[in-house]
């Protein structure tokens, strides 16, 4: 995982904001090297392992409802550059036409099986393949679609210095988000105002403690969060979280 110089960065990540957090990981050159290292091998082996289960979920879903197995919508990653990502189809074909770009509770979109292998997070496995091609890392900020993209502000642009995650402390401490949007008006005015300045909070926070074991405890953490352990994040956070959206 290379590191570009500041003067090659694109112009909208070479401001006063995100300075700070590339000093930071220019300093964590090496780490940055074992992370890439650790995601090729790791993810390969992972993807052998688990050939079985995606023959299995592939089937499921064809069976379960009409629709390609896989889901690729365009997300952005490093540097801003967008990318088709891998999912497996949890919603009705072409569920992002009718309605909104993020999932609320009890959505209707979502088909039978979908709730289930959304809520063991299966949908998200089969982006080990993005892992492979280099669009994606093990631990990082989860890749947001351009829209979203567009209304960060100066400093969460940091988090396009590096590429986007399957899995961040963000999206464990935000598993429930679907039912904090649940009743809102406005979903994609409350994704924006309400929910994604909380998770940028700990996106940031994640590249100023950037190291290889920190994304170990944070794989960790996935998986207890899988097995139903739940994280709730400090009170105390709060006025700092709101900061990171202004």
């Amino acid at each position: 995982m290379i590191l570009k110089k500041w003067e090659a960065l694109p112009e909208q990540l070479r401001t006063d904001e995100v300075k700070p957090y590339y000093e930071i990981l220019n300093k964590k050159r090496l780490s940055l090297v074992f992370k890439r290292v650790f995601d090729i091998v790791a993810a390969a082996i992972m993807l052998l392992i688990l050939s079985p289960v995606f023959l299995v979920l592939a089937i499921a879903i064809k069976v379960d409802s009409p629709g390609p197995v896989f889901y690729r919508q365009v997300r952005v990653t490093q540097y801003g550059k967008e990318f088709r990502i891998f999912k497996f189809r949890s919603m009705v074909s072409n569920a992002d036409k009718i309605g909104t770009q993020v999932t609320v509770g009890n959505d209707s979109r979502i088909t039978r099986v979908g709730k289930l292998i959304r809520k063991c997070r299966l949908d998200e496995i089969c982006q080990l393949i993005d892992i492979l091609r280099g669009t994606m890392t093990f631990v990082g900020t989860r890749p947001e679609v351009p829209k979203y993209v567009a209304e960060y502000t100066p400093e969460m642009m940091a988090t396009l210095l590096l590429p986007a995650g399957v899995t961040s402390e963000a999206s464990i401490f935000y598993r429930d988000e679907d039912r904090l949007l649940e009743g809102a008006v406005d979903v994609d005015k409350a994704y924006l105002h309400d929910v994604l300045p909380g998770k940028m909070y700990y996106n940031l926070n994640a590249i100023e403690n950037f190291g290889f074991f920190h994304d170990i405890k944070v794989m960790f953490m996935t998986v207890f969060a899988v097995l139903g352990k739940e994280y709730v994040h400090e009170k105390a956070d709060d006025d700092k979280m709101k900061e990171s959206g202004q």
